[in-house]
């Protein structure tokens, strides 16, 4: 379906082209044992202490935004607490109802994923001119940390007319024709033969992407540690997990998932609903530029694949030299463009020179949230082989960030967002309206089985045999319903119309499963579950059985097994955990099912597998018990979990945040009314102590850190006898009889605290955790 204003060739004078429609002191790093699954990708990290030019890299998890340190540095990013004066404005914020205002919190690394996405295409002079102001990669590099934070409020209409204001959207700023996935054809009929520990037989793409980031996070837990090498230890060993704000490593791993989304036929979130055509004041024959680069878009040898729709916005930028070139020609250049494009174009001001971090008028840069998983590790394995390496920060002047967020800004409110509203307008209009009611349903019964009212049908769209196309290219071509209903359903996402969103997911459910085209089918069926879960209604357990366990299981067994896609069902199952858990109460146990689930089926690495068993544990933490005596609570899996984690870490060698964990299993323990923890329960008792020890080895526990526990656990003492009115209605068989409090996992091993005679007394124990 394809503009009218898009139909000139690129050959014609300029008037034919379109008109825009934890924490301690490790003594020794220990070597990798052989045959760990990054063995090969990890190395020692002998040179970031003494090169602080690599903190920069490694300054997400370093101080989380919006929340207390959780890395064993507690030191702030040196870019960070500045990025609000690059971005006009606080960082942070909501971004719906009842959102965390931390930046970390998953609900808002969900919505931040999936955004509209914005090709860069610019000039040879345009990017020479970029490269001249240090940003290597172009223009693209100089303008993707301002589309993570559009400067102002957002103003959006849903399907209905009616305006909301969003005041932190962004939009995805990325290279044209990059991250191209193919269609593989084990998304078809054929399914690939999926293999035990999920990985193997897989796409070599989804395989490799999630190898980068279980490396990604990896090196940064890695560094945390090795940043503690040196440093003195100030008892930091004895802090326990942060339930209430989410991990940083966790955070970064989210967005690790969720971040490079590959423009994928299946789905079309990467799909560019805008292409940034820019040209600068340098060239000598502007006008041919505009030509070349606008044919190189539409029919040239780097045009998008077939089954990408063609018909994006083209949005012209001008990029003028302050410093070399004459504001006189520019402008009249510029009235030109307007007069023959159209308002979609934009007269960018910079300066082209470098900025230093020594001018007056000089800001830093900061690193971009969202960069893939391969494009972070690049740049740590160059802070390890480079001898000079340098720090990344880049600095930018502050009139020519003034000019990119007005540009971005206007760019977004004038002519993303109302470009979109018009296509999710005329779409569910056209295509998705007439499959919601009677007839459509009857039409789309008779198109299964008997092909009648399919030459109706098309006629609506203009294309062929929708099914036919699919059983023969192993894609649906643009034109076709069934993807232009996953581009509007995609656009009402993006736009944040969850109910147009799901209803238009939904749909695409029966169709694509008719078909077998089955990624097609799971990528419908992950945000069909994600979109119901935003949306702001209640669930009974009896829906979320009927409808979000439906939608979760198809996508899981669609991705993993009928397509041996595991990195498909890894996202889509965390999707479903993450938003599960925000809605509380009994959904919170259908997300630890899932995540139960997603830890059955190996597809996890070894850091997904130790920052997952954390996650469960903050899952049951956050549920509360009901009344006086917080009946229904889920403390003691709390911190079941929270040791599991820990023997998980102590497993990759990652002791910090194994201490961490097993603390926080004390600290769960030492508040629940029975006092004695698992010290009456001998095999867990064991387990929980000889990994204490073995960490205490590890850490280097001194005698004067070993003497601030037994204070700590005084003072816990104090505070368990003054909350003694929430054990008033304990039932009888629930009273813990008299423990030395001591015995709980606060920090160091566990001790037998009852004597060989009680020891007769009580008799067998249970060999379990309870």
């Amino acid at each position: 379906m394809q503009s009218t204003d898009n139909d000139a060739s690129p050959t014609d004078p300029l008037q034919a082209l379109p008109m825009a429609a934890s924490t301690a002191r490790l003594p020794k790093r220990q070597s990798v044992p052989e045959g760990h699954p990054l063995s090969q990708s990890e190395v020692s990290l002998p040179y970031r202490r003494s090169n602080p030019s690599v903190a920069p890299l490694f300054a997400s998890t370093l101080t989380p935004p919006g929340s207390r340190s959780g890395s064993p540095m507690g030191r702030g990013s040196p870019a960070r607490p500045l990025s609000g004066s690059v971005f006009g404005g606080p960082a942070g914020r909501s971004l719906i109802e009842n959102a965390s205002d931390s930046p970390g919190d998953p609900r808002n690394l969900i919505m931040k994923a999936y955004v509209p996405h914005v090709a860069i295409y610019a000039s040879p002079d345009t990017e020479e001119l970029a490269k001249d102001k240090g940003f290597k990669n172009g223009v693209w590099e100089l303008l993707r940390p301002f589309g993570e934070q559009i400067q102002g409020k957002v103003t959006i209409r849903d399907s209905n007319g009616a305006s909301r204001s969003w005041e932190d959207y962004s939009v995805r700023f990325v290279k044209f024709g990059d991250n191209i996935e193919p269609p593989h054809a084990g998304g078809a009929k054929g399914a690939q033969p999926a293999v035990a520990n999920g990985q193997s037989g897989s796409a070599p793409g989804s395989r490799s992407n999630y190898e980068d980031v279980e490396t990604v996070v990896d090196r940064h837990l890695s560094y945390a540690e090795e940043s503690f090498l040196n440093t003195p230890h100030h008892g930091l060993t004895r802090q326990g997990l942060d339930v209430e704000a989410t991990s940083p490593y966790y955070s970064l791993y989210l967005r690790r998932l969720l971040s490079g989304i590959p423009v994928s036929p299946h789905e079309t979130f990467a799909h560019p609903v805008a292409c940034v055509i820019a040209i600068s004041s340098r060239s000598p024959s502007p006008i041919e530029d505009l030509r070349k680069l606008y044919n190189d878009t539409s029919s040239g040898e780097n045009r998008l694949p077939v089954w990408v729709d063609g018909d994006y916005l083209r949005y012209y930028v001008l990029v003028h030299d302050e410093e070399r070139d004459d504001i006189t020609r520019s402008l009249a250049l510029f009235d030109q463009m307007k007069r023959h494009l159209g308002l979609h174009c934009h007269l960018l001001r910079l300066r082209s020179t470098q900025s230093a971090e020594t001018d007056d008028d000089s800001i830093p840069l900061p690193r971009s949230d969202w960069m893939s998983a391969a494009e972070e590790m690049t740049d740590i394995r160059q802070s390890e082989d480079q001898e000079g390496f340098e720090d990344p920060t880049r600095y930018i002047f502050e009139s020519d960030a003034t000019a990119i967020r007005t540009f971005v800004r206007e760019m977004v409110t004038q002519s993303i967002i109302p470009t979109m509203e018009r296509h999710v307008s005329l779409w569910n209009d056209q295509v998705a309206s007439r499959r919601r009611g009677i007839t459509g349903r009857f039409m789309n019964l008779s198109r299964k089985w008997g092909g009648f009212g399919s030459s109706s049908r098309n006629s609506v769209v203009g294309g062929s045999s929708s099914s036919s196309a699919y059983d023969t290219l192993g894609f649906y071509r643009p034109d076709a319903s069934e993807a232009i209903m996953r581009k509007l359903a995609d656009f009402a996402f993006m736009l944040r119309d969850w109910k147009l969103a799901h209803s238009t997911y939904d749909l695409l459910r029966s169709d694509f499963s008719d078909a077998k085209a089955w990624k097609y089918h799971a990528a419908a069926n992950e945000m069909a579950a994600a979109s119901l879960l935003i949306m702001p209604q209640s669930l009974p357990s009896k829906s979320r059985a009927e409808t979000i366990d439906q939608m979760l299981e198809a996508a899981f067994y669609s991705y993993h097994t009928r397509c041996s896609f595991p990195f498909g069902a890894l996202r889509s199952l965390t999707l479903g955990i993450e938003l599960l858990r925000l809605r509380g109460g009994s959904s919170v146990d259908d997300a630890v099912r899932w995540g139960i689930r997603l830890l059955d089926s190996k597809i996890l690495g070894p850091v997904g597998d130790a920052l997952m068993k954390e996650r469960l544990a903050v899952c049951y933490a956050s549920k509360p018990g009901v009344g006086s005596g917080a009946w229904g609570h889920r403390k003691r899996k709390s911190a079941m979990w929270c040791i599991l984690a820990g023997e998980a870490w102590h497993t990759q060698e990652k002791y910090i945040q194994s201490q961490r964990c097993l603390n926080e299993a004390g600290r769960i323990y030492s508040e629940l009314p029975h006092e004695n923890g698992i010290s009456k329960f001998n095999l867990a008792n064991e387990f929980v102590g000889g990994l204490q020890h073995d960490l205490d080895e590890k850490l280097d526990v001194d005698d004067e850190d070993d003497q601030s526990p037994s204070q700590d656990v005084e003072e816990l003492v104090v505070d368990e006898e003054s909350e003694a009115l929430d054990l008033r209605s304990r039932r009888a068989s629930m009273m813990g009889r008299g423990a030395v409090p001591a015995a709980s996992l606060e920090t160091a091993p566990l001790h037998e605290v009852t004597s060989p005679a009680k020891e007769k007394v009580d008799g067998s124990t249970q060999d379990e955790f309870g």
